[in-house]
């Protein structure tokens, strides 16, 4: 799973991880309006219950991250939230590790913020048809590939022997890429009609 728990990686690794988060949330939480409180309040329960429902693989297990989500939903408002549903499943549920949650939330938490990016340029600066579900199934596929990719890197960077881990976890997150491509794109091509201002990367 992308949710770490403690003993696992270096102590430089994890302190790290703490400082960084630190500073990406204090930037973050600066661009956060008073009004989208109740929407990222919203995403975080999301987030925090599709990540509670996983599936054992081997010594990992998989379960839905919804990074890309919450990037189309809360632009850069996705870090904070992310942050949130981490630190409360590490401290109610053992879900990843206390020592983790800076390292956990830099692995989902980027993402997220590059999945916004993604949609962002993307429905913004094309004309073809259909742009927001393309760009919300990019930007839903993307998420996962870049928060395996990260955990991957924060396993490997503590020692070689995690590399059988990090075959395992790559593998075992295929599935998950499309599923939430798919989840993604469907919401924000749902969203686009209904109420495209949910969408915080669409131009007004």
């Amino acid at each position: 799973m992308v949710h770490i728990a403690d003993g696992i990686l270096a102590p430089e690794i994890w302190i790290t991880g703490l400082i960084l988060t630190g500073i990406i949330l204090f930037y973050t939480l600066s661009k956060v309006k008073v009004e989208e409180i109740p929407k990222l309040s919203l995403v975080t329960s999301v987030i925090f219950v599709a990540s509670l429902i996983h599936i054992p693989m081997g010594p990992t297990s998989v379960h839905l991250i919804l990074a890309g989500l919450a990037g189309i939903l809360l632009g850069v408002g996705a870090f904070p939230c992310v942050f949130i549903a981490i630190l409360l499943q590490a401290l109610l549920f053992q879900h990843g590790g206390v020592t983790t949650i800076g390292i956990n939330t830099i692995n989902i938490g980027l993402p997220a913020l590059a999945s916004y990016g993604i949609f962002r340029l993307g429905v913004n600066y094309t004309k073809f048809e259909y742009k927001t579900v393309i760009f919300g199934t990019i930007a839903g596929g993307v998420a996962i590939i870049f928060a395996v990719f990260l955990t991957a890197i924060s396993l490997l960077l503590t020692g070689e022997e995690f590399m059988g881990i990090v075959v395992i976890l790559t593998i075992a997150h295929i599935p998950v890429v499309m599923i939430e491509a798919m989840i993604v794109g469907s919401i924000a091509g749902f969203l686009i009609k209904v109420k495209p201002e949910m969408l915080v990367s669409v131009k007004k």
